[in-house]
């Protein structure tokens, strides 16, 4: 197989997060292991099962939230945070089956996008959740082009429209670099630690902790809904792993939220092995309604179309 183009690569970023959003869905807060005691063999079929309240194939709240971001770059030209944040408060109007306490708070409160995640968080204190790092793929893509430093600010600037406490925020900063390092054919893995020298310093050291060479997702001290052990257990499936089905699969197997594991999961893979990484199977069954926006519903050559204008020049 010839090595992915960095097209390919990017096309296997977001259809990457979006096929680990929906197959890990049915087995949200389910036990470590369900997925592979389902489907012990890699490549047997049936995997986009459904379940859960989700129909088989179907995308969460992570994949829907991606989306509005990916056109809301494309329709404004670039990042316009009160655009994507008035994109976020329509979807949550229009009673989407899933939707993140905190994110629902925020949207929900009537702030003005540029303080309403902040006013949540002093009265909270709680605002580190993976409901930023979960959408982040398709600005990621977007942001690469532009260098280390605008890509992290780009993720740090996104993630605050819906969390207040930084620990999101350079989450998300890291994964929009670690997919930088990624698209062109460079080692997200290797990157980790110029990543992290990029990283605040006063998160510096608790992410240093879960990207580790001997980190597992055993070693978590919190649930992997928080942004860290989400983004530790996404690039220890991709380190430990040889390929896109497998790291989704890993991914899958940590239990607790599997949708938002394996759709971070998914996007890193998915630049890592390219979109041709991604079973077809599991790519002909995706599909992505659109809360608040009429009967809209995606699927996976939208979200190819969708990709390419995030990467035109």
């Amino acid at each position: 197989m010839t090595a992915p183009t960095p097209a390919d690569r990017a096309l296997g970023a977001v259809l990457g997060s979006a096929v680990g959003d929906a197959l890990g869905a049915p087995f949200e807060f389910g036990p470590e292991g369900a997925f592979s005691a389902r489907f012990p063999r890699p490549g047997q079929g049936g995997e986009m099962c459904g379940g859960g309240g989700w129909d088989p194939g179907e995308a969460t709240d992570d994949t829907q939230m991606a989306v509005l971001v990916a056109e809301s770059l494309l329709e404004r030209g670039g990042l316009d945070p009160a655009d994507v944040f008035d994109r976020f408060r329509r979807w949550a109007a229009g009673d989407p089956k899933d939707i993140g306490l905190q994110t629902e708070a925020v949207l929900s409160s009537g702030d003005p996008w540029d303080t309403a995640a902040a006013l949540h968080f002093q009265t909270s204190q709680r605002a580190a959740g993976n409901g930023a790092l979960m959408r982040a793929a398709p600005s990621a893509v977007y942001f690469a082009r532009a260098g280390r430093a605008a890509t992290m600010d780009a993720g740090r600037r996104l993630a605050a429209l819906t969390h207040g406490d930084a620990a999101a925020w350079e989450g998300t900063a890291l994964y929009h670099e670690l997919m930088r390092v990624a698209l062109p054919g460079g080692d997200p893995v290797a990157a980790v630690p110029d990543a992290l020298a990029a990283v605040r310093p006063a998160h510096r050291e608790r992410y240093a902790a879960v990207l580790a060479p001997d980190w597992h997702p055993d070693l978590a001290t919190e649930f992997n809904g928080a942004v860290w052990p989400c983004l530790g257990s996404a690039v220890w499936a991709v380190r430990t792993t040889s390929g896109y089905e497998d790291a989704v699969r890993a991914a899958i197997d940590c239990g607790g939220d599997t949708d938002t594991v394996a759709a971070v999961t998914g996007g890193l893979a998915g630049a890592v092995y390219g979109v041709q990484g991604i079973p077809q199977r599991w790519r002909e069954a995706l599909h992505v309604p659109l809360p608040g926006f009429g009967d809209r519903v995606l699927r996976a050559a939208d979200l190819a179309a969708l990709t390419r204008g995030l990467t035109a020049p």
